[in-house]
């Protein structure tokens, strides 16, 4: 076991640093792989609880929403009372909340359900980047975002897969029950080697207290801007709470102002201006927030241009998509070995790479149709693919490469979060438009075309963004 006097964790690696890293991987797989795994069981849910639409959107956008809320603060604790410590509370939080969904007699006790599942995957999930600073330096550190990020790239993959298989072994009645508890077994065993592997690391004493203001403000802000939104990508007939994004605004300013005066008067705040002012994370995560704005919207597209367009079955569609998240995990893996060589320029090819892919994909639909398009069209987006698992694990290992490990938590909390936004965006204005075109044409293929042309035009910026970044590093460099 790590000896419990450590008391920094950029003292020294740890000799049990891959082991514990694998405990980090099953923890992130369990909770990344609950996205996409219960999309799958939607219809069984509404068919056996009776789920009107509302309590299906909020099944779905409640996780959503909880896991964003909760990353910044989650990460926070983390940095402050130990990042081990937050991790088995959220392992065992997500296992136990998984069961409970599972049980869940009604569908509004099951929306609650999903709430407390994303308060625990939020928890759990920024304790996982900040251990992955904490225990590797160097090109290690790189080779294990690359591990990370095949590891996304696998549970996107298999999710589908999964639950279609539990759905159709128990039935539609007890199937999507078996959706959700296939979490606790595997829960357990991660709270069992997580306690035994883990690095045992005595966080800084933190006199200064917790900034609970700043955590408020912030939760109301980013709750206020990602709900709007993520109505808006349910198509529901209601209109979305548009005026929140007011709300968001002025919480936010008063977040900003808050924080400053804090720190000035000697607090410790949720987001220093440090960190703010350490250009690698800042322009890094905008790239994040801007590439997961365009990437995440083609999953959305793709499902409803197959199914409702093609009428592909759901398991088919999700053999269409299963490429592009295979490709994403390989590519993941070998990006990993090359990010501490090629740095930026890594992740401008990636962003090159799914920029090709969506035009491609683009032309496609507008030149086929029939089910023959679906193929022509899992083919297109392994390019994509590969281009996806280059840009997203070497740029969370550049954007925290200059975070101090005490700060590991609340960056990767606050680098997750906008991540969350940027998919809210992003996925919401795809399908709006989307759904436009399609009210005006009643051609699926076309409506898929607009839709991916708003997925293009935000990757372009991000694309600009990693530019910008890459001659900037580059100038530093040289000037060092």
């Amino acid at each position: 076991m790590p000896d419990d006097s450590v008391t920094s964790g950029a003292a020294r690696p740890s000799p049990q640093r891959w082991s514990a890293f694998a405990v980090c991987l099953a923890a992130g797989f369990l909770t990344l792989l609950d996205v996409s795994i219960v999309n799958v069981a939607l219809p069984s849910i509404e068919t056996a609880l009776r789920a009107d639409p509302s309590e299906i959107q909020w099944i779905v956008a409640g996780y959503t929403l909880a896991f964003g809320l909760v990353l910044v603060p989650a990460g926070r604790l983390g940095d402050l009372f130990g990042r081990r410590r937050m991790f088995l509370l959220g392992v065992a939080l997500f296992a136990l909340t998984s069961a409970l969904c599972g049980a869940a007699p009604t569908a509004e006790l099951l929306a609650v359900g999903r709430v407390l599942q994303g308060v625990a995957a939020g928890t759990l999930n920024p304790q996982v980047l900040a251990l992955i600073q904490e225990l590797f330096r160097g090109p290690e550190r790189g080779r294990a975002f690359g591990m990370f990020g095949a590891t996304v790239g696998i549970s996107t993959a298999i999710g589908p897969l999964l639950g279609g298989g539990l759905i159709a072994l128990f039935g539609a009645e007890q199937g999507w029950r078996a959706v959700f508890w296939v979490n606790v077994p595997v829960g357990v065993v991660v709270l069992i080697l997580g306690w035994r592997l883990l690095p045992k690391v005595r966080p800084t004493r933190n006199t200064l207290g917790i900034d609970v203001p700043g955590l408020l403000l912030l939760g109301v802000s980013v709750l206020a801007f990602m709900l709007p939104f993520l109505e808006a990508s349910e198509g529901g007939a209601a209109q979305p709470p548009w005026w929140l994004l007011g709300v968001s605004v002025v919480a936010g300013g008063a977040f900003v102002w808050w924080e400053r005066r804090y720190e000035r008067r000697g607090g410790d705040p949720v987001i220093t201006r440090d960190l703010l002012r350490t250009p690698s994370y800042t322009r890094g995560a905008l790239v994040a927030m801007l590439y997961f704005g365009g990437f995440t919207g083609i999953f959305l597209l793709s499902t409803l241009y197959l199914q409702s367009g093609l009428g592909l079955e759901p398991w088919q569609a999700g053999l269409v998509l299963t490429p592009f998240a295979l490709a994403g995990a390989v590519s993941s893996w070998w990006s990993g070995r090359w990010v501490a060589r090629a740095g930026r320029r890594l992740v401008i090819i990636g962003i090159v790479l799914m920029i090709t892919g969506v035009v491609v994909a683009d032309v496609l639909v507008t030149v086929m149709d029939g089910q023959a398009a679906a193929w022509w069209l899992a083919g297109v987006l392994v390019i994509s693919g590969f281009g996806n698992g280059i840009v997203i694990s070497p740029n969370q290992a550049l954007t925290l490469a200059d975070v101090p490990v005490p700060r590991a938590g609340v960056a990767g909390g606050a680098l997750q979060t906008g991540q969350r936004v940027g998919t809210s965006v992003g996925v919401a204005a795809s399908a709006s438009m989307f759904f436009a075109t399609l009210a005006a044409s009643g051609d699926y293929g076309e409506a898929m075309s607009v839709g991916l042309r708003v997925v293009l035009g935000v990757l372009l910026v991000a694309l600009l963004i990693a530019v910008v970044d890459q001659r900037a590093r580059g100038q530093s460099a040289s000037s060092d």
